[in-house]
């Protein structure tokens, strides 16, 4: 059985460092097998680049199984590129045609520097976790996952904000760059379940605090997070955080 190969033509941003302006670079590739993942296809072009003794493009990339949530670029406008729920390391390219042109860029927000070429800073996501994403318990033995009775709809609540990787890309597709979803997932997790509950209050007001000092744009709800997650997180838990945040207000 022969693989579909396909020709691209690529604009990709290049820039060397926060403090310079980039632009986009034009590459071409023949005969690209639909059977690769868009990040191998970013390095059969490094591969070229190399041997012509050019600089290789940078872009973040890690585990390449959907699960790190390292990896992210802007394709043709889309976060993560066309595919719902698929991060760009399992992007495939026999979704694109034989001679398409795909641009690329990296995530974009205020929040999120640009250190070179498609790589972003997104350590911000980094110090919201840090200001109350976690629980404060007793070492010792761990109990016994049945010793605390949690009703199945609710566990599955906090498992589906769980699932949130951290890409980043609900803040470079929301127009006011807000990280809202991520941060909304993360209060979400931990207060839906008794481990959690505790610290609730504290946490809702440090982890939305800490969202604002670094820079965030708020939600006006339209949905573009939603629709580009690769976990596909509800905005369900934006809603979820804001009634945390409103509780924690008056009553902490």
């Amino acid at each position: 059985m022969t693989t579909k190969s396909i020709d691209l033509s690529l604009e990709i941003w290049r820039q060397k460092d926060s403090r310079t302006t980039g632009v986009f670079e034009s590459y071409q590739l023949k005969s690209i097998s639909a059977d690769m993942s868009f990040l191998e296809m970013l390095d059969v072009l490094n591969e070229k680049l190399t041997r012509e003794g050019l600089d290789p493009v940078a872009f973040d990339h890690d585990c390449r199984e959907g699960i790190c949530g390292m990896c992210g670029a802007v394709v043709n406008g889309i976060a993560h590129g066309p595919e719902p729920e698929t991060t760009l390391c399992q992007l495939h390219m026999r979704h694109f045609c034989n001679g398409d042109t795909i641009v690329i860029e990296p995530f974009r927000s205020r929040a999120f520097p640009i250190r070179k070429d498609l790589i972003v800073d997104r350590s911000a996501l980094d110090r919201i976790i840090q200001a109350g994403g976690y629980i404060s318990v007793n070492t010792g033995g761990a109990p016994d996952g049945n010793a605390i009775p949690i009703p199945s709809a609710t566990a599955e609540l906090a498992m589906d904000a769980a699932a949130c990787i951290g890409c980043g890309a609900c803040v470079a597709s929301c127009p006011n760059g807000a990280a809202m979803l991520f941060t909304g997932a993360k209060i979400s997790q931990l207060s839906l379940l008794p481990q959690g509950r505790p610290e609730r209050k504290e946490r809702a007001m440090a982890m939305v605090s800490a969202m604002d000092k670094e820079g965030f744009g708020n939600c006006t709800n339209e949905r573009e997070c939603e629709a580009v997650c690769p976990k596909g997180i509800s905005i369900r838990n934006i809603a979820r955080m804001n009634r945390e945040f409103v509780k924690a207000s008056f009553f902490g």
